[in-house]
């Protein structure tokens, strides 16, 4: 087929699309049916196809054919934290704010500005931290069931900074990094930067499915594992004991590096031990306290083997040079002075008010969460579109995600996940039932 006439045919359709003449949700012909209907190969039908989604104009879905995205809706809608007019309702992002903070902030500012090492403050801080910080957070850690100590703790600038340390020091292009079907995506920004190989790993029920994960570290040089088995994002699961255990003996048969981001990890009560714990030796702990304090405070931190210490250090010399200051000892105060414990428990137990109100509210929906989390996973009724639901749910000044954002696989299913920590709680009850009631005019 002449490259004008396939050029043509994408044209059409996009213009078609744009115009409205074939509006979102309207299903397009199979691709036989293409084939058939333009006299044209069916490889060259194929290609049509391809070319329209990957232009963000349709979305193709297994066994139920093409269908025409909602073009207003950002195919990048979710990872890139949008700018919100006045007035919407963010139900996308988690930015979990305890009424006492502001007050909590401007405390610990008055105490850090009478403490008697403030000048220190002003100059270059080592690129890991300074040591009796780095002791500070392995204590935490140690409480949360992570054995470390200092020597094997790199502070950075929150978690997203430690992820990308782990994956610029110990990661090359073209490398092939196992992830879950649906994941952080944050990640997948990571790995496109970095031209990673992102192969999914089928989800059950409470885990990954690592009998999948094991036939494909026999087929595919798999050089890494992200994992999240401490309350996932986006699906709330901990991963069990034995769950756990399998990783591990899959990951030292393989020579896999585990990177395991722990950055909700604090909304599990005693869960069972980090990997980083049952295998130190080839295990990347990141975690933060962007979650469990506030988003602004960008504090994290990186937990490795010390083998691989100086790598890790030498990215962060190159990226940040070292976590500002300032914060790091604001951090480090609340933490040695149980701050950051007690707002663990107190938003885990606002998190837990808000998962159970929106489990009243969207009862019989079917939904996936964990009860002290802040974000629940809606898989949308049968022939529901969620592109089609987003958009509704914005005309109408509530901003969610769909699962475009989160999945490594092809075809995302239909669903959507709720941030639910952003707003008061009056505001969330009232734009829970208008999701509810938005999901019920769009279902058919």
């Amino acid at each position: 087929m002449p490259r004008a006439r396939y050029k043509h045919l994408v044209d059409q359709f996009a213009a078609d699309i744009r115009s409205g003449d074939l509006p979102a949700g309207s299903q397009l012909p199979t691709h036989r049916q293409l084939a058939a209907q333009k006299g044209i190969a069916l490889v060259t039908a194929s290609r049509v196809y391809k070319e329209l989604e990957e232009m963000g104009l349709v979305s193709g879905e297994t066994g139920r054919g093409t269908f025409v995205r909602e073009s207003a809706l950002s195919t990048s809608h979710g990872i890139d934290q949008p700018t919100l007019h006045e007035g919407m309702i963010d139900l996308n992002f988690n930015s979990p704010s305890l009424p006492n903070q502001t007050e909590l902030l401007r405390s610990g500012l008055r105490q850090l500005a009478l403490s008697g090492d403030l000048e220190a403050l002003l100059h270059y801080q080592p690129h890991a931290g300074r040591k009796h910080e780095r002791a500070i957070v392995a204590d935490h850690l140690t409480s949360r069931g992570l054995n470390t100590d200092a020597d094997n703790v790199l502070l950075v600038s929150g978690a997203q900074h430690g992820l990308a340390v782990a994956v610029m020091a110990l990661l090359n292009p073209g490398d092939v990094v196992a992830v879950d079907a649906l994941i952080y995506p944050g990640f997948k920004v990571l790995a496109d930067l970095h031209k990673l190989e992102l192969v999914p790993i089928p989800m059950r029920e409470a885990g990954p499915d690592l009998d999948a994960l094991e036939q494909l570290c026999q087929s595919r040089h798999v050089r890494a594992v992200y994992a999240m088995p401490t309350l996932h994002n986006p699906m709330g699961w901990v991963m069990s004991l034995a769950q756990r255990e399998k990783l591990v003996a899959i990951a030292r048969r393989h020579s896999l590096t585990i990177i395991e981001d722990a950055a909700y990890a604090f909304h599990a009560d005693t869960p069972p031990p980090p990997l980083a714990t049952l295998a130190p030796e080839c295990t990347i702990y990141v975690s933060s306290l962007s979650k469990s304090i506030a988003t602004g405070l960008r504090v994290g931190f990186v937990v490795a083997p010390i083998p691989l210490i100086a790598k890790l250090e030498r990215v962060i010399r190159a990226t940040t040079w070292n976590t500002p200051a300032v914060m790091t000892a604001l951090a480090c105060r609340w933490i040695d002075d149980g701050t950051v414990a007690r707002l663990e428990v107190e938003k885990r137990q606002d998190a837990m008010t808000r998962q159970s109100l929106a489990r009243t509210i969207l009862s019989g929906l079917h939904y996936t969460g964990h009860p002290a989390a802040y974000f629940l996973w809606l898989n949308l009724p049968e022939e529901t579109r969620a592109d089609q639901v987003v958009m509704a749910l914005m005309q109408a000044n509530i901003s969610v995600s769909t699962a475009e954002p989160f999945a490594t696989t092809d075809h995302p299913p239909h669903a959507i996940r709720l941030a639910l920590g952003s707003v008061s709680l009056e505001t969330l009850e009232r734009s829970l039932r208008t999701v509810r009631q938005v999901i019920a005019d769009h279902s058919y």
